[in-house]
């Protein structure tokens, strides 16, 4: 009888660890698949067009937010020459006009455009002028600033020309310092390896 007592709970300690196992499994892939990635996301170019960020899958994205009076404006610069020598169908750059810092960013669309066309010939794609923090941020700035959204780390955006680094499969790399210029070893390092 104490032989069958210790085998029936032989038998329930394994079927538990089957159960907890499973359980596990079930709870990890839950929080895998509801995560979202970067292509998730749609938002408007600088011309007011929707642009769907899953037509960038397979690429490395350099996201960065910009504005036109700012100190780090001759940023544009080194993003138009690194993204006219890696650009293509494994890297590009995302700009997104923002007033958040000091109001350095005042114009339109139209008028942002004819500054980054007239004053440092971007053709990297822009989009249309958003909110990179407070209560009005833009969804998208909320994932790439936000662990629990984007799985990798919570960050700030503290300034102008902060840059975050997407993976070809839609995943938070890194966030780099505004300061850091766009050329910089540990950006293009990233973008060739």
């Amino acid at each position: 009888m104490n032989e069958l007592f210790n085998s029936q709970n032989k038998l329930i300690d394994f079927d538990m660890k089957k159960l907890t196992l499973i359980l596990s499994l079930v709870v990890a892939s839950t929080v895998a698949f509801g995560q979202k990635s970067f292509y998730d996301f749609k938002v408007k170019d600088i011309d007011g067009k929707e642009f769907n960020l899953s037509s960038l899958k397979g690429k490395k994205v350099l996201v960065v937010n910009t504005a036109s009076k700012c100190g780090n404006t001759p940023q544009y610069k080194q993003l138009e020459a690194i993204y006219k020598q890696y650009g293509g169908d494994k890297f590009t750059i995302v700009g997104f006009p923002a007033n958040n810092f000091f109001k350095q960013e005042p114009g339109t669309n139209k008028e942002i455009a004819e500054f980054c066309e007239k004053n440092y010939g971007v053709t990297f794609p822009m989009m249309s002028k958003i909110s990179v923090k407070g209560s009005d941020m833009d969804p998208l700035y909320k994932w790439l600033t936000s662990k629990s959204e984007n799985g990798v780390k919570d960050s700030e955006v503290t300034w102008n020309f902060q840059k975050f680094l997407i993976d070809e499969n839609g995943k938070l790399v890194d966030v780099v310092d505004p300061k850091v210029k766009p050329d910089d070893d540990k950006i293009v390092s990233w973008i060739k390896e």
